[in-house]
């Protein structure tokens, strides 16, 4: 039994995770948004009807990609490439996802048969609690929008979130247990021991830019996920300067469709386009899109069912939170919530 408060690490030195997690804790809270859970969802959920959903290409910008949103009874969300009439569908789940260097990257069966940067349209799975979708699109390139993933979330609400008639699943950890990684930043799983099953997230994060040290503690339902899907991923000015200049000679960022509308630059003193999400006076934009398309993009990877339970996250990114989701599957940490 461990006797940490952050419980087993799986991986890291428990010197330095005893550190990082005095810093975590020691860090204010800038917002705080616990909406209360009367009662749970017993069914299953897609949605009512199809919708489809344009917008500029993310490594094409130039191109305008369309994702056609299906409902399905079948259990999961999965992406289909109709340009790979071949190809089967790809379930979003950790034991797909390809990589994680820059984005979240699925792909299955053949190396062709990929989806690029899908953790802005797979988080909704748990920000809205939607359990069944099917996602037809024509390209591996999903579309880059001006406000995050809320073209996403207008089209659902438009379609509407119907119930089926197959019993939601809830599934939590065994025990708290943490991941830490070389560079500090850390995951901690702790099980849900509510009477109502939920989802908790804390989450810091802590840049040397204008951006600086950022924390929010939510309870994902709806009306948070719907909040958190406006926030933009962010780079720094040198990063979007590359992009616009040096980085036109290599092939994977010359047709990048970043642009000053839908991506946040930060620089080391101020931002260099508009913050969005002020809260208190300063904008949280960044920390809310790591916590709900970031995070929650991973927890959906978990295809067993709704995660619930209580996350901390602490300076962390993609790589690390799909080493963690697979890290409890391996280990057989994962049950199911009573």
């Amino acid at each position: 039994m461990a006797t940490t408060p952050y419980g087993n690490l799986l991986q890291g030195d428990t010197v330095v995770m005893d550190r990082q997690f005095e810093a975590f804790q020691n860090q204010p809270v800038d917002q705080e948004w616990i909406p209360e859970i009367k009662e749970a969802d017993h069914f299953q959920t897609t949605i009512g009807k199809a919708v489809s959903v344009t917008g500029p290409g993310t490594f094409f910008g130039r191109a305008q990609r369309t994702l056609h949103l299906e409902p399905t009874h079948t259990e999961g969300w999965w992406f289909d490439r109709t340009d790979l009439p071949d190809a089967m569908p790809i379930r979003v789940s950790a034991n797909n996802v390809w990589t994680t260097q820059r984005n979240i990257v699925l792909c299955s069966g053949s190396p062709h048969n990929y989806m690029r940067m899908v953790e802005h349209i797979v988080a909704l799975r748990l920000a809205l609690n939607v359990d069944n979708l099917m996602i037809r699109m024509d390209s591996g390139d999903p579309p880059l929008f001006d406000r995050g993933s809320m073209d996403l979330v207008e089209a659902i609400e438009k379609a509407g979130i119907v119930k089926t008639d197959q019993p939601a699943h809830y599934i939590t950890v065994k025990e708290p247990v943490a991941i830490l990684a070389p560079n500090g930043s850390f995951l901690v799983f702790t099980p849900c021991t509510d009477p109502v099953p939920q989802l908790n997230l804390d989450v810091a994060v802590n840049f040397k830019t204008a951006i600086g040290q950022q924390r929010l503690k939510i309870r994902l339902t709806p009306e948070t996920g719907r909040y958190g899907s406006l926030a933009r991923t962010n780079c720094s000015f040198t990063q979007m300067l590359f992009t616009k200049t040096i980085g036109k000679l290599f092939a994977d960022v010359r047709n990048l469709g970043y642009t000053n509308k839908n991506i946040l630059v930060a620089g080391r003193r101020k931002y260099y386009n508009t913050p969005t999400m002020i809260h208190d006076g300063k904008s949280l934009e960044p920390v809310w899109h790591r916590t709900i398309l970031d995070l929650a993009a991973a927890l959906a990877l978990i295809d067993t069912g709704r995660f619930v339970g209580n996350v901390y996250s602490y300076k962390a990114g993609h790589a690390l939170d799909v080493i963690m989701v697979r890290k409890l599957f391996e280990r057989d940490l994962f049950c199911t919530y009573k």
